[in-house]
């Protein structure tokens, strides 16, 4: 035991002071967001839109978070990613305060799309952040301390959201959104302020190609558009399956996706660091990931045994672990020498856009064809995820010869 105690120890060590700085801010404010997990109970429980309509309406969630990127990653480039991050924040909780207060369909349409469209602006820049205050050797870590940090907030996010709900009800969500999102912007204003903050000497661009023009770099979006699309079920449909199926509370389903943040936060960083040993290549840990989420999918049609949503939520929490940091250092790495502030705003806007047709089609899949179907579909895409890496992984050998 104390050995494996000082592996894990070890595994934190060697990370700048900024790394850990821009996790604690990271971590206040995912604790923060949680409405996100709850929206579609919110929508459908509280303000008694339809399927049809909650899907809709998380399409605009989706394009708000698309143009967030896009503007992301534009604004990092000129204003850099301090202030970038900075406004994000603060903008973002004063939005979040106001969503509670739009009724009809189209004004929340038009709420949640403006709430995403500054809420994600702070994506791109964060990852570029992580770049900048990072050594090489220890981006990969350093994407899971940031990573470690968000699931951590998601572990206490939705546990404590469903205590909210249960006692001050869903507008109190809306405003513990906005002081948390606030308070995160007040810590990184104070705390990594260029002054303070010392960063990495910047790698020169010997390549003037944006990932616009990497083709090859673009199959890989693709992959990571159709993953995103899946892995977001369980944060829109699933709970609804939770609720509707197995008949579980609020306060349940938030225990059971906190579950998801606090498995991660236990062994993601020990995880990586083993697998970084490995030296497998990013790509093939991408799959392994991919393969993993399927099978989360596949076993929720196996039977009716509630238990089995906790092995549903381990299957996709393993994979999530495995897939998602070695994605974040594929797109890195392929943006050495290049307009990092591109790739890492294509990387995010690919999973931008699995939110605007993801939660959409799952609602409509449920609506049309129920869960069974939605759940086989969900492993049929994430197949074609896993092919799309493996055709990938043969270009890129070309390539390197």
């Amino acid at each position: 035991m104390k050995k494996l105690f000082r592996s894990y120890i070890d595994s934190f060590s060697g990370l700048r002071k900024e790394i850990w700085l821009l996790a604690l801010i990271t971590l206040i404010n995912r604790a923060g967001t949680m409405v996100i997990p709850f929206l579609s109970l919110y929508l459908t429980k509280s303000q008694g839109f339809s399927f049809e309509q909650v899907g809709w309406i998380l399409t605009f969630f989706g394009l708000g978070s698309v143009t967030g990127s896009f503007l992301g990653g534009r604004l990092t480039d000129v204003l850099g990613h301090y202030k970038t991050m900075a406004g994000s924040l603060i903008g973002s909780s004063v939005l979040f305060v106001l969503l509670q207060f739009p009724q009809g369909f189209w004004t929340f349409c038009l709420g949640i799309f403006l709430v995403m469209s500054i809420a994600d602006i702070f994506r791109p820049a964060v990852f570029v952040a992580i770049s900048a205050y990072s050594k090489p050797q220890n981006r990969t870590r350093s994407l899971t301390l940031i990573r470690l940090a968000i699931n951590l907030g998601f572990s206490a996010g939705p546990a404590l959201g469903g205590i909210i709900i249960a006692t001050a009800g869903y507008s109190g969500l809306f405003w513990v959104d906005g002081i948390t999102c606030l308070f995160a912007g007040m810590l990184l204003l104070k705390l990594l302020h260029p002054k303070r903050a010392v960063e990495e000497p910047e790698e020169e661009i010997t390549n003037n190609t944006s990932a616009y023009q990497d083709k090859l770099y673009w199959i890989f979006i693709a992959a990571l558009m159709l993953f995103g699309l899946v892995f977001i079920q369980y944060f829109s449909t699933v709970p609804l399956y939770y609720s509707e199926v197995h008949f579980m509370n609020e306060l349940e389903i938030g225990l059971l996706l906190g579950l998801n943040g606090l498995i991660i936060f236990l062994f993601e960083m020990p995880l990586i660091k083993y697998l970084e040993n490995k030296n497998l290549g990013s790509l093939n840990y991408v799959i392994i990931g991919a393969i993993l989420t399927a099978l989360s999918f596949l076993v929720l049609n196996l039977t009716g045994w509630i238990g089995i949503l906790i092995v549903g939520m381990f299957l996709l929490t393993i994979g999530e672990m495995i897939a998602f940091p070695f994605s974040n250092s594929f797109a890195l790495v392929r943006s050495q020498g290049k307009k990092r502030g591109s790739y890492m705003a294509l990387y995010s806007i690919a999973f931008s856009v699995s939110h605007i047709f993801g939660h959409n089609s799952g609602m409509q899949l449920i609506d049309n064809f129920g869960y069974d179907f939605t759940w086989h579909t969900m492993m049929a895409l994430t197949i074609v995820c896993i092919l799309l890496l493996l055709l990938l992984k043969k270009f890129l050998i070309k390539e390197t010869t």
